[in-house]
């Protein structure tokens, strides 16, 4: 059982993105460009957000070495590494719309570039936990102490092994259960920032980076707190309906959800062979209705 629900949860990460770009493509007509423009955000975003949280831990061990743990870390930590996400992730979303998608300016096209960055996310993930299952299945079926592993290193990953394979069914689907939230809440990030453009404010900049800090450290929070799995992801998922609540009201009123199109314009001096064939015909049929009114009147 856990083998098949590992390999769909992974498969359902890696999936799911991928789905929700296709779904929106076909009922938005909104183009895959912003889903590749969302996934470059991400990416550029992470280039960034990885290297500043590791010179932060750095910085924070030389200034307090040694230190215990104390009450306050937990609070402490949960704010900056909300901030930095939030710093980091919406301001490549910033500069996505600013410079890589000018024309994005409509309700869908957030969707669709929220899809992207956050289903780049749920993707480089679902690979992650995909690879994790190969290697922890093969684990399962080797001796661990024929690979050259010894004392304290073998007894971890016995015991990592162990709890791998001894988790309940449930937990086996907690990473795309997680996504799922996840990429919901990305959206509305991007529906958020893109009001900076369309309502010409740059404090609702502010308002995703404040957004993106509570989510990102409510989660710290929980896990440094020792909460119960399900808990927080209990938590995210009202998270992500709160998030839903924003995508929809933040819908312009009367935007339609798919663009019109724009009507064919005559242009003279067009040559009548490039007239649609239907059209000629109509024509004709036309003129030999008018000249039989024409004989029947004489």
């Amino acid at each position: 059982m856990l083998y098949f629900l590992y390999a769909l949860n992974a498969l359902l990460m890696i999936g799911m993105p991928i789905a929700l770009g296709v779904w929106l493509a076909r009922r938005t007509r909104a183009p895959w460009s912003l889903f590749g423009i969302g996934a470059v955000t991400f990416i550029g975003s992470q280039v960034v957000h990885i290297p500043l949280n590791a010179g932060l831990t750095a910085l924070f061990r030389v200034i307090w070495p040694g230190a215990q743990p104390q009450p306050w870390h937990i609070p402490f930590n949960a704010v900056v590494l909300g901030l930095t996400a939030g710093l980091c992730e919406e301001t490549a979303r910033y500069i996505g719309y600013r410079w890589m998608a000018r024309k994005a300016r409509a309700w869908r096209d957030a969707l669709m570039l929220g899809a992207g960055h956050g289903g780049t996310e749920s993707i480089i993930l679902g690979v992650l936990a995909g690879l994790a299952f190969v290697s922890l299945a093969a684990a399962r079926q080797m001796d661990l102490a024929a690979r050259g592993l010894t004392g304290e290193q073998l007894a971890l990953a016995q015991q990592q092994v162990a709890a791998y394979w001894s988790a309940p069914w449930y937990m086996a689907l907690m990473g795309a259960v997680e996504r799922l939230s996840a990429i919901v809440i990305q959206v509305s990030l991007a529906v958020i920032v893109l009001q900076v453009f369309i309502r010409n404010d740059w404090r609702w900049l502010v308002v995703a980076i404040g957004y993106h800090l509570v989510v990102d450290g409510m989660a710290v929070a929980g896990l440094q707190s020792g909460w119960p799995v399900l808990v927080i992801e209990a938590t995210v998922a009202v998270l992500a309906l709160v998030s839903l609540a924003i995508i929809r009201g933040l819908r312009p009123r009367g935007e339609p959800l798919i663009p019109p199109e724009t009507p064919p314009v005559s242009t003279p001096g067009v040559s009548e062979v490039s007239r649609p064939e239907s059209r000629r015909e109509a024509d004709v049929q036309d003129q030999l209705d008018r000249s039989r009114y024409t004989q029947g009147e004489r």
